[in-house]
């Protein structure tokens, strides 16, 4: 049975948040908690909670070894955007556009 776990509302664009999630998608999860320790930026910190609390859960709640789950999938979807002005010169504005995203990540033991 695939474990998953989602994190809403993260405060940043998918765009900084896709590469991570294709370098860990279909990994051993041990694997991809390692290779997102070593890499630089905010985006892979977010990721790694995400995957660490979808293996804490396949663990403790259905009971699988943490030796044998791979990630199964994983997706970053568009979130809220939040719209506000900013002033410019000459009595202008402009839109400035702040992008969120939800990521989630689906775990489940390898077969054998």
């Amino acid at each position: 049975m695939a474990v998953r776990s989602v994190l809403k509302n993260v405060g940043m664009s998918t765009k900084r948040v896709r590469p991570l999630i294709d370098a860990v998608r279909g990994k051993p999860v041990q694997a991809a908690i390692d290779s997102l320790r070593f890499h630089p930026g905010p985006a892979a910190e977010r990721v790694g909670k995400v995957l660490r609390s979808a293996a804490a859960n396949a663990e403790n709640n259905e009971g699988m070894n943490l030796a044998r789950l791979r990630v199964v999938a994983a997706t970053a979807d568009q979130g809220p955007v939040t719209k506000r002005w900013r002033a410019q010169a000459r009595g202008r504005v402009s839109r400035v556009r702040r992008q969120s995203c939800h990521i989630t990540i689906v775990v489940d033991e390898a077969e054998a």
